[in-house]
């Protein structure tokens, strides 16, 4: 029987919150040791030699001696996306907007620092193992790590891919879009504002995430408070399409109180 710190560190939710910073530290090193572990989580070895077995279950490393090994070229990540994995705003966005899924949803995501980061905490969650999630997305990188995870179906759609983003984009896109019916769409924009919308800079981007809000039941936007009140080039979707925003603008920031007078929610984290 374990101690019970040990059985406090196994909880569902610490246990989810430990394999997600697992993977993420398998992301920059490419290998990670027991002790390595172990230290940068400040936890116990044994905890971690459980981890790396329930990880090794879910084929999603490799046990080598001492440690185990990324499978796969999903964890060789641009850096740009690698960096922003520590970011705390980010992290907390994603937290509450991985948190608004229900287990067994068709979610769709389109790219970027922000939903590359809730989607890296909704594949983790531990409740979704057994009634499974569809993620559906226009976002290379999305689709490359969500494919590790045995209880996703990931639906990666065609297209020709923005080297920026790693976004398709196009007819291939919209195509395979458009066959598909949505629950909730999870949506990273540029812009977010009453009068304008959502928006974003690219036409290309902003025709496959309009059609993802056009096909969705409802839609989730993420956002940092710097994109509040701020209009890019071209619209995705009017702000009252928005069913929820996630944000880490205060409460009291003037575009909270006047999206929530148009009916959306609003969680500032």
């Amino acid at each position: 029987m374990l101690p019970t710190s040990e059985a406090a560190q196994d909880g569902p939710r610490h246990r989810a919150s430990r394999l997600s910073a697992i993977l993420d530290l398998l992301a920059t090193q490419g290998r990670l040791s027991v002790s390595a572990a172990a230290e940068a989580l400040e936890v116990s070895e044994a905890t971690i030699r459980r981890d790396f077995a329930e990880l090794t279950r879910r084929q999603l490393v490799t046990r080598n001696h001492g440690g185990v090994v990324a499978t796969s070229v999903a964890y060789e990540l641009p850096y740009r996306y690698r960096s922003s994995q520590h970011d705390s705003d980010l992290d907390r966005i994603a937290r509450a907007a991985a948190a608004l899924i229900e287990p067994g949803a068709v979610v769709a995501m389109n790219g970027g620092t922000t939903t590359t980061t809730v989607a890296r905490r909704l594949t983790a969650r531990d409740d979704l193992i057994s009634p499974g999630l569809t993620l559906v997305t226009s976002a290379l990188n999305i689709a490359v790590e969500a494919v590790l995870r045995p209880h996703v179906r990931c639906v990666s759609l065609g297209g020709i891919p923005r080297p920026e983003s790693y976004e398709v984009t196009g007819p291939l896109a919209a195509s395979g879009l458009s066959q598909l019916w949505i629950d909730v769409a999870v949506l990273g924009v540029n812009g977010l504002a009453v009068r304008e919308g959502a928006t974003c800079h690219h036409e290309d981007e902003a025709a496959v995430s309009r059609l993802m809000v056009e096909r969705s039941t409802e839609v989730v936007v993420v956002a940092a408070e710097a994109k509040l009140g701020q209009r890019a080039f071209t619209v995705i979707c009017d702000a009252d399409r928005v069913s929820t925003l996630v944000t880490t603008a205060a409460e009291d920031h003037p575009q909270v109180a006047l999206l929530r007078e148009g009916g959306t929610t609003v969680h500032c984290v």
